[in-house]
């Protein structure tokens, strides 16, 4: 059965201006991102804050382990898609080992921990390449409409991404971990459902789904202050919206039977040591669940294998390599038997690979050492009651919030490791004697979670990536559109001005090293806008540009550099470890000792990131040509 490709678009039916699948593939991916991102946002403050009781550096290597390893597997699952599975049932796999993983994260214990991380390792490696690559095959060769629905796409990954944050890191926070873990096992299950249930059914649960998550995150937020609600409020309308738009998308169908189907039925069949091939290729995905979570909770996990000018390789790390080296080496091969113009196009998806790869480096701190500079160095809390100077003198009751951080209670200076044995002791108020320093302390506030200023980024793309898709529709009208390599370095430009804001910021910390959380919000806003010129964009490119006999494999290595991405951004973010003490348990310095080492690590990155950006948009004009976006010639040959 040969690749499907699909019909002309007077054979298909359109919503918006988009094929129905769309939408429901829009909600399938926003829920499994929802679970995803719900539990990033709580790993490494899990990691150091719950049972594990890790030091910084023992939580980055094991996040970067993950990470990497994550985004590792679709280079292997796009490839069996391609070859063997067809994208279809290798998302329904991937979703089923993601559902287990999610669940397994909710059991307190060594063992579960890293086997649960192991099922999510797996199972993303069958749904996130896949399921992009059933988005492109959704529309024909040429069609301009197809970055647009990309975007789409990339704003129901997003939807998803802010969810997470501001409902499961909440109710991690605020009420357990195994709470905030329970409701991405939820998440990853309607994803599931969504795409394995007939489309009249799933219109159903997607509008059921989307009206009451969204008063959930309303409800849970509904005694904060308007700074707190907002966000949520913001996000759960967005997100009803989105579930009425998609419920009357759906209204004449849903994803097209041909749309990721195997591409030989045959093959798919035939016996392999006894088993037909696809019963093989489920029973090794389970089997090789417990080899990689004895890899990451063996010695060799976070042992350094060898080490090169002062950067400590791991044993994740060299299995990453040797994958990429193969991966390389199968790419190469293919070329090979490519023609002219596959072979160009091939180089260019090759090269802003790379470059793709160091933006999300950069990015991907978000998920380290932000996420911990903002847990002990960035003013979460809107006070609500501050001291003043009447109370100089007096011993008063405050609120055991992130207030307290920094300041100085009789001769000791609090810290984020005091703050956080209080709150597990079941500590919310304490007996404060006041000093001048003390004025201005707040009393009494709000508190926004850590883990929801992870929602920002998806946050800000849901407000901005409608205006980027109609900017660029508007320019290519006009015959003005910027090239995708043009976008690629205006996204990097962008990542530099952000981290270069974190540096300043961190700069202008106050006298007891806490920063302004204006300044990380700004940040968040430049690195989103330069992830809406990079990302979606790239997506885009891998389908338009890559030979259709090995789109998903070409995606898996797409996503296999992201690995290298993550794992370079968990070495990255270890020159930023500032937690010490025994037993490997994070202990931390007062904010004003951590708050520079934080800003000189996100100034070398933006120094970093605009030397590349620059780079790029030298080698603009040239990348651009080798696109042959103008030949009449597809990138379909080569067989």
């Amino acid at each position: 059965m040969p690749y499907t490709a699909a019909p002309a678009p007077s054979e298909q039916k359109e919503f918006l201006g988009h094929p129905p699948g769309l939408f429901m593939l829009f909600f399938a991916e926003m829920w499994e991102r929802f679970s995803y991102y719900g539990m990033r946002a709580l790993l490494v403050l899990y990691i150091i804050k719950g049972f594990l009781s890790k030091s910084d550096g023992d939580a980055y290597a094991i996040y970067g382990a993950y990470a990497g390893l994550v985004y590792t597997t679709p280079f292997i699952g796009g490839l069996l898609a391609d070859r063997l599975l067809g994208a279809r049932r290798a998302v329904i796999l991937g979703g089923i080992l993601m559902a287990a993983g999610h669940l397994l994260m909710t059991w307190e214990a060594e063992v579960p921990f890293f086997a649960a991380l192991a099922l999510l390792i797996v199972g993303n490696g069958f749904f996130k390449p896949n399921i992009s690559a059933i988005v492109g095959s959704l529309y024909p060769e040429g069609s301009g409409k197809r970055d647009s629905g990309f975007t789409l796409f990339y704003i129901g990954i997003n939807m998803g991404a802010a969810m997470a944050p501001l409902l499961c890191g909440y109710v991690g926070e605020t009420w357990g971990w195994h709470y905030g873990f329970g409701l991405a096992t939820i998440g990853m299950l309607v994803g599931l459902a969504v795409f394995v249930i007939p489309a009249g059914i799933t219109r159903f649960i997607i509008l059921a789904a989307s009206v009451g998550t969204g008063g959930l995150m309303i409800w849970l937020n509904r005694n904060e202050v308007i700074y707190a609600l907002g966000p949520n409020a913001g996000v759960a309308i967005a997100l009803m919206i989105a579930g009425v738009i998609a419920f009357l998308a759906m209204a004449d169908g849903g994803l097209p039977e041909w749309a990721g189907q195997p591409p030989d039925m045959e093959k798919l069949r035939a016996p392999v040591f006894g088993l037909p091939a696809e019963t093989l290729v489920y029973v090794l995905s389970f089997a090789i669940v417990p080899v990689i979570a004895g890899v990451m909770l063996g010695d060799g996990a976070i042992g350094v294998i060898f080490s090169v000018v002062g950067i400590e390789v791991r044993l994740i790390g060299l299995l990453m390599l040797i994958l990429g080296a193969i991966a390389g080496f199968m790419l190469l091969a293919e070329l090979r038997k490519s023609t002219k113009i596959e072979s160009d196009r091939m180089v260019v998806v090759l090269v802003l690979m790379f470059f793709s790869m160091l933006f999300w480096a950069f990015f991907e701190q978000a998920g380290s050492s932000i996420n911990l500079f903002t847990d002990r160095n960035v003013d979460r809390v809107f006070e609500t009651e501050v001291i003043t100077d009447a109370q100089i003198g007096q011993t008063v009751t405050v609120d055991v919030t992130q207030s307290l951080n920094g300041r100085t209670m009789g001769d000791k200076v609090i810290t984020m490791t005091d703050i956080d044995g209080w709150r597990d002791e079941g500590t919310a108020t304490v007996d404060w004697p006041v000093s001048d320093d003390d004025v201005g302390m707040g009393v009494k506030g709000s508190e926004v979670a850590t883990s929801q200023f992870q929602a920002a980024n998806p946050v800000f793309i849901m407000i901005f990536g409608l205006a980027f898709s109609a900017l660029w529709t508007f320019l290519a009208s006009r015959k003005l559109e910027p090239s995708t390599p043009v976008k690629f370095g205006l996204g990097i430009a962008q990542l530099a001005a952000g981290f270069g804001v974190l540096w300043f910021g961190a700069s202008a910390a106050n006298a007891f090293g806490i920063v302004s959380m204006s300044w990380l919000l700004l940040a968040y806003l430049l690195i989103t806008t330069g992830e809406l010129c990079l990302s979606p964009v790239g997506l885009s490119m891998v389908t338009k540009l890559s030979p259709k006999r090995i789109v998903s494999m070409v995606m898996g290595a797409w996503f296999l550099a992201t690995a290298f991405s993550n794992y370079l951004s968990a070495i990255i973010a270890m020159f930023t470890g500032v937690g010490h003490g025994g037993g490997g348990t994070s202990v931390l310095p007062p904010p004003t000792e951590t708050v520079h080492v934080y800003g000189d690590v996100f100034g070398i990155i933006a120094a970093t990131a605009a030397v590349s950006a620059v780079v790029v948009f030298a080698t603009a004009p040239v990348l651009s040509r080798m696109m042959h976006m103008d030949e009449s010639e597809l990138a379909g040959g080569g067989h």
